[in-house]
């Protein structure tokens, strides 16, 4: 018999599954509190009687992440882990400290197909789309290896969350809970390539999240040549989603643009880029952009950065230029598990 996912169940979900076990309703909370506190075995879950223990170590198992590379900065103490699944796959995660409290950004597949040619984690692929619980491991794995409280969260690591839409939602639903986690929706940000009719369906949610748009580009030419999405949905039909989004939802949008020399950091592209967002309640994140080795992409002196924002606040976009935190310790998302990878199967061919 396949064992089952526990850590991804609903506190409803639990209660139907402990009925079926003749098991009272009220234990049901009690093991959803410890599922999300961050265990990794049934045995931790000390007020549960022994034999119940037994019959879910029996039937489920807790999904868990565990640390094979821990890189901390000396610059602003940013940590950046490579996690390894129980199937043997890698993702990545990040924890920043910030004046308002940690954050943590969290990867939502093995590897991603979108193709965006300026990031690492595509190069390889979709290996698969991580589970609920396997979110929520990133999390709980970085609270106790630093004995912190996680505030906020990215869902803007390794993986396109629209890509993997029904895990995403039932992460968001878990992460929220107050019986668990209790991280406030206002406080989780979503980065999507522009998945159109995954906005639609989150739409239909109206969670109030930050919905964050990695746009890197103020026209279908060039963004054609940058993101593989943009031929299926061009910019004019991503914007007109993230309109009818914000009808529904009332929330301010994000839009992430990489700076990259000489492909999208002119003059030009700015005021372009500012006609385009007028009308949508928004901020620009822009971002000098990340050196990956299988591109030839170099970010533009500060100057120039400095330039492109103020062209876009001139024009009446909000704006501002991401802070780098771990600059010492590496890299954009998806080169830590490249790397790590690459170790291993030089390792195996020795």
């Amino acid at each position: 018999m396949e064992k089952q996912d526990i850590r991804s169940f609903s506190i409803d979900e639990l209660t139907g599954f402990l009925d079926d076990l003749s098991q009272p309703k009220f234990r049901a909370k009690q093991i959803f509190k410890w599922l999300q506190s961050g265990i990794e075995d049934f045995s931790e879950m000390t007020n549960i009687p022994n034999s119940l223990r037994e019959i879910l170590n029996e039937k489920c198992y807790i999904a868990n992440v565990k640390i094979v590379k821990k890189f901390v900065s000396k610059i602003d103490g940013t940590v950046k882990y490579v996690y390894e699944l129980f199937d043997g796959e890698f993702i990545e995660s990040v924890l920043m400290k910030y004046e308002h409290g940690y954050t943590v950004c969290i990867s939502t597949q093995v590897g991603c197909r979108m193709g965006c040619s300026f990031c690492a984690s595509g190069l390889d692929g979709l290996y698969r789309n991580l589970t609920a619980s396997e979110m929520l491991a990133q999390i709980t794995k970085a609270q106790t290896d630093n004995n912190i409280r996680v505030s906020n969260v990215v869902m803007m690591g390794m993986g396109e969350p629209l890509d993997n839409f029904d895990n995403s939602i039932k992460f968001l639903e878990l992460v929220s809970h107050d019986e668990g986690l209790n991280i406030g929706l206002r406080h989780i940000s979503l980065s999507t390539s522009g998945v159109v009719n995954g906005i639609e369906k989150l739409a239909k949610y109206n969670f109030p999240i930050t919905l964050s748009i990695s746009l890197h580009a103020p026209n279908d030419k060039i963004r054609n040549s940058m993101m593989r999405v943009n031929k299926k949905w061009n910019i004019d039909a991503l914007l007109n989603a993230c309109k009818e989004y914000q009808k529904v939802t009332t929330r301010r949008i994000s839009f992430e643009y990489a700076l990259i020399e000489g492909v999208n950091d002119s003059n030009e592209c700015a005021d372009e880029l500012a006609r385009k967002l007028k009308g949508i309640m928004c901020h620009v994140n822009l971002i000098p952009a990340n050196p990956v080795k299988e591109n030839s992409f170099k970010k533009p002196n500060i100057q120039k950065i400095l330039r492109f924002k103020e062209r876009l606040k001139y024009n009446g976009i909000n704006a501002t230029v991401r802070r780098t935190l771990g600059a010492d310790i590496d890299a954009s998302c998806g080169q830590l598990r490249r790397k790590h990878k690459e170790v291993l199967l030089d390792d195996n061919t020795q």
